[in-house]
């Protein structure tokens, strides 16, 4: 999924089974892998953007549950502890739908918090870069701190692009993410 060039064919010559590992379409396909078994509530939104040798690949779908699904990848490496571009894309995600919703008058004098924007979502981040500094020996959490203001920077640009110019895709997502403050609140 991470590298959509790449075909992997696995042959078993003993029992004449052959198994191929090709997917095209990248981080969109593995967002709707993952996903394959839930109610989404719309077509993954993909975009990829560059900042001099940093090339970020993000893909994002909603789904009517309740469960968070963030996973992030550097340089193909799995960084399941996180790390500074999570932190960037949670930040620019949360700014995004709050400028979104208040934009366009959904939202009476409060703003959504990061829980309410991330319900139900399933993101994929994956960054190609130069030197990237892992924390701990098992290299499960990106380290290098420029990487947050980036991610954030590149994230929050190409998705209110996004949410400007899909409005009813946005309207969706906003209204799942107001109906999880407002579950939050009651909740209270």
């Amino acid at each position: 999924f991470l590298n959509p060039n790449v075909k992997i064919i696995l042959k078993d010559e003993k029992n004449n089974k052959e198994e191929t590992f090709h997917y095209s379409g990248g981080l969109i396909e593995f967002v709707s892998y993952i996903n394959k078994s839930k109610s989404v509530l719309h077509k993954p939104i993909y975009f990829k953007k560059q900042v001099d040798s940093t090339i970020a690949e993000v893909a994002i779908q909603y789904t009517d549950g309740y469960n968070e699904n963030i996973f992030g990848f550097v340089n193909t490496i799995n960084t399941t502890e996180g790390g500074t571009h999570i932190s960037g894309f949670k930040t620019a995600l949360t700014r995004a739908v709050n400028d979104y919703a208040d934009k366009k008058g959904m939202l009476k004098n409060d703003k959504l918090m990061g829980d309410d924007a991330r319900e139900g979502i399933t993101a994929i981040i994956s960054l190609k870069m130069r030197e990237p500094q892992f924390e701990g020996q098992t290299k499960t959490k990106l380290g290098n701190s420029e990487m947050k203001g980036i991610v954030d920077s590149m994230v929050y640009i190409a998705l209110t692009e996004f949410l400007e110019e899909n409005p009813s895709i946005s309207n969706k997502i906003a209204q799942k993410v107001i109906a999880s403050a407002k579950a939050r609140e009651a909740a209270k």
